[in-house]
This record gives C-alpha cells, sequence and structure tokens, in this order.
C-alpha cells in the first residue's frame, strides 16, 4: 500500500501530497506577485533589496520553491504588507501564522484601549476618534460624538464609519462647506484603502459610495488631489449650528504593533484652523450650544 497521511481531515497519496506541497507554493506565489505588482516593484529589484536571486524570486513566485517563514516575512516587510495579509502568506505556505488578533475588548489590550480612551478625552474640545483598516470608529471623544449626534446611525453605519458619515447626501456631505476639496482627500484614501486591505466589505462600500451624488467615477479616485487654495493644510470646512468651523486633521499609528489589531488602527485627532473655530468648539464644550 502506498503511503498516505492525513492532510485537514482528508487522506491523500504520496503523489496527492506532493500536488498539494505544489499548489501550496503557487498560492503563496501568487500573493507575492500580486502584492509585488501593487507595489510597482521589479522582480530584480526587490530580489536584491532583500539579498536573494532574482531566479530565487522567480521561482517561489512561480510556486516551484517553497519559500521559508522567515524569507516570507522578510519579502512582506519590505513591500509594506499588513500583518493580517502576512498570516495570509505564511498559511498560504503551510505555516502558522505569526502575529495574534486581539480585539480591543479582550483583557490583553485593555491598557491599551484605556490609553487610548484617556488620548482622546483629552483632546476635547477637539474632536478626535481610533478608526480601523476599514475607517469604521472603535474610539471616540465628546466632540467627536456631538458632530454627528443628528445623523441616522443607518447613514453612518454601525459601527460608525468615516466615509459613510462624511460622504452619504444624507451625511455631513451638505454641511461641508468645501465638499469638492474635502471628498477629494477622502475619496483619494478610500482608493488607497481598498488597494491596501484588499477587503471585500470596504470594496462594497466604495462601489456603494460611486453611486451617491457629487461623487466622481470610481477609476478616477486614485487621481484625485485636494490640492487646491492657499491654506498651508487642506481644511474641512463644516456647517455646524449656522456657522462655519474650519478644522485640520492629523492621523497617527502604532510605531511598532505585533498585534494585527493594533497594527490596523489610526488615531485622528481634528485641530481648529483658526480661532473663531476654536472658541465655537470650546464654547460648545461649556454650553452646548454654538
Amino acid at each position: 500500500m502506498p503511503q498516505s497521511e492525513y492532510l485537514t481531515g482528508t487522506r491523500f497519496s504520496s503523489t496527492g501530497l506532493a500536488i498539494v506541497r505544489l499548489m501550496t507554493h503557487a498560492a503563496v506565489g501568487l500573493l507575492i506577485r500580486r502584492r509585488r505588482g501593487l507595489a510597482r516593484r521589479s522582480q530584480m529589484d526587490l530580489a536584491h533589496e532583500i539579498g536573494i536571486s532574482p531566479r530565487h524570486l522567480s521561482f517561489v513566485e512561480l510556486g516551484k520553491s517553497k519559500p521559508s517563514a522567515g524569507l516570507l516575512l522578510t519579502i512582506a516587510r519590505h513591500l509594506d504588507v499588513p500583518l493580517r495579509e502576512r498570516n495570509d502568506w505564511l498559511l498560504a505556505a503551510g505555516y502558522a501564522p505569526r502575529y495574534p488578533e486581539t480585539s480591543l475588548t479582550e483583557p490583553a489590550l485593555v491598557r491599551v484601549r484605556r490609553s487610548l480612551q484617556l488620548l482622546l478625552d483629552a483632546h476635547d474640545p477637539f474632536p478626535a476618534a481610533v478608526i480601523d483598516r476599514t475607517w469604521s470608529v472603535q474610539l471616540t471623544n465628546q466632540a467627536a460624538r456631538q458632530l454627528v449626534s443628528d445623523i441616522p446611525a443607518d447613514v453612518r453605519g454601525v459601527p460608525t464609519n468615516i466615509f459613510r458619515t462624511a460622504l452619504h447626501p444624507a451625511g455631513l456631505a451638505p454641511r461641508t462647506r468645501n465638499f469638492a476639496q474635502w471628498s477629494a482627500y477622502l475619496l483619494w484614501q478610500l482608493d488607497r484603502a481598498v488597494a491596501r486591505s484588499q477587503d471585500p466589505t470596504l470594496a462594497t462600500l466604495a462601489h456603494e459610495i460611486a453611486t451617491w451624488p457629487a461623487i466622481p467615477e470610481r477609476q478616477a479616485w486614485g487621481h484625485l488631489s485636494a490640492e487646491e487654495g492657499d491654506d498651508p493644510v487642506v481644511p474641512w470646512r463644516l456647517e455646524a449650528g449656522g456657522q462655519e468651523l474650519s478644522l485640520i486633521t492629523t492621523m497617527s499609528t502604532f510605531g511598532t504593533p505585533m498585534d494585527v489589531t493594533l497594527s490596523e488602527l489610526s488615531i485622528e485627532l481634528f485641530f481648529p484652523a483658526d480661532e473663531a473655530t476654536e472658541n465655537a468648539l470650546r464654547r460648545h464644550a461649556h454650553t452646548g450650544s454654538w
């Protein structure tokens, strides 16, 4: 009787196992080639950068050579592959995932969650939020909640999504005085997020947003630019309580995340772009009125 083994609950002959291994090698090779194409890197350039021969990299991409886990992670690092996708590469090559994915509500991240909330609360009376890879809000402060308090949940999404809230015709879009400029910034970010994450939920949202009024064709998003006007930083000009607020935004991430959840979080802090906006936000926080 030929030698046989069990793999994921299915019995394979030695010939069958060889085919499975070849398919596994090919699968991870395709993932590497697709990501290299998105990064617009040549085989020769990438191979020389990571210290292997172009022939070796070619064999890996064609499924003729099985890469070690270390080589996979080196390639992923040089292509700036997200941790979630690095786990996918490892699984496709037959290795165990390297990076855990921990919910912000789990005990292991309680201290991180508490620190993030302290940062957001300290930023009051200016809006701030922690968002994930789909730009859905995971944590927020009082000022941010007040800005969207009158927008229905079915418009914002559950959890609240920045793209939906800012671009939906029943969201903040009608209140955004410089919508063409601000939407160009957001749509360019959304286009990048879809390409980087390859997340089907985010891709579906992008297709939905493309059908909304005043939104350019989907193919144009990657070429949009918000660089108009004389402002040193692109502002978000938002009507609130009959007056215009002018806000600028900063984004920050964890420097050395080793957890998928933390690697996908960004902290967005809004600051007043002028004195009138600062006074209005402070007054609203104190009195509840604009």
